[in-house]
């Protein structure tokens, strides 16, 4: 990687970070490991560190920055093409990945959290004892598992339907998933700040069930804060939701962009999470659009559904028509300068605008 921004975080199957190499703990050498599951044990060749992973379940997401130029693209690709994935017998040699299959009986068009969301507690608590059977909850997780059993659900074996009571068999997959989204309101430890929300505490989260439920309804996957930290906003400064008849502007003073070293971007969402489609496919905004500034040296990001004008398009985030929600996100925050980790650095309330000029309204 040299000097390219990189990382790939490795997560289990309870979305808990256990390795990350990267530009930040590994550097840009080229590098070889051994996912192994918690039950493995052997040697291995020279050259190869072993990341022992809690559960069979392992999530690789790796990122690697590009500039978005045409070239800067295909140098990507190329490196890109150096990463390789084979099973451990294989390493070292030549190696061609089965046939893959597509099970069509798998819905892949509705949205997995949608998906979930449907389910009966029959249906979800059938599929998690599956799932725990290769993927058994931590120590620590012991007492709740303790009260789980009173239910029918016992790591290891099938879930006992007959112990459910009848009336939370309907209710419950709602009431769940509502009361895991009443966190953005009431859990203290997400500090709001001018409008945006940030948590503090993803990537590892111990016994906070809750909060890792939200962090999986909202940014599934999310990375250790020394690696990335995701303030977002459901609102403008003054409490008002996003809504795109409306034109707004985030400005940051001279001098107090984010303080990254990997890179940082405000992302368009629409009330669901998912990206929104605009004219010009620009689904988040940051230095890669060679930002303008203004006279005084502050930035001003003009989030609106028109265009702002060709001298402000690249400062430009397209909105929707209608209601939206903005992401702040903020990569390998510089250890020299700890401000977002600990709270010092602020970003700067969204605030709506007259017309199409970055005026705020009094």
């Amino acid at each position: 990687m040299g000097d390219r921004y990189f990382l790939l975080p490795m997560l289990d199957g309870w979305t808990e970070v256990f390795a990350v190499p990267g530009s930040r703990t590994t550097g840009g050498g080229a590098q070889a490991y051994a996912i192994t599951g918690s039950g493995w044990s052997g040697s291995l060749p020279s050259g190869v560190k072993e990341l022992k992973s809690p559960t069979n379940i392992v999530w690789l997401i790796g990122r690697i920055y590009c500039t978005g130029t045409p070239e800067d693209y295909a140098a990507v690709h190329k490196i890109q093409d150096q990463l390789k994935l084979v099973p451990l017998s294989y390493y070292g040699k030549p190696y061609t990945p089965p046939q893959g299959h597509v099970d069509p009986s798998i819905d892949m068009k509705t949205p997995v959290r949608d998906q979930v969301n449907a389910m009966d507690a029959v249906a979800y608590f059938t599929l998690l004892a599956q799932l725990m059977k290769e993927n058994p909850p931590t120590a620590a997780d012991a007492p709740k598992v303790a009260r789980f059993a009173k239910i029918g659900l016992v790591p290891g074996k099938d879930f006992d339907a007959s112990k459910l009571d009848a009336d939370f068999v309907k209710h419950i997959p709602r009431i769940g998933f509502d009361r895991i989204m009443l966190q953005l309101k009431v859990n203290d430890g997400i500090k709001k700040v001018n409008g945006w929300l940030f948590d503090a505490d993803t990537g590892n989260y111990g016994t906070d069930y809750l909060n890792r439920a939200l962090v999986t309804a909202v940014g599934l996957g999310a990375n250790r804060p020394q690696d990335a930290v995701y303030p977002m906003s459901p609102k403008d400064a003054h409490g008002k939701a996003y809504d795109g008849a409306n034109n707004y502007v985030m400005r940051f003073p001279r001098g107090e962009l984010p303080p990254v070293r990997g890179f940082w971007s405000v992302t368009m969402y629409d009330p669901q999470f998912f990206f929104v489609a605009n004219p010009i496919n620009r689904y988040s905004i940051s230095p890669r659009q060679n930002l303008k500034s203004n006279p005084d040296g502050s930035v001003d990001l003009y989030i609106q559904n028109k265009s702002p004008g060709a001298d402000k398009e690249s400062n430009w985030l397209p909105a929707p028509t209608g209601k939206f929600q903005l992401m702040l996100r903020m990569y390998w925050p510089n250890e020299n300068d700890p401000s977002i980790l600990n709270g010092t650095w602020e970003p700067p309330a969204v605030q709506r605008t007259e017309g199409s000029g970055a005026r705020p309204l009094q």
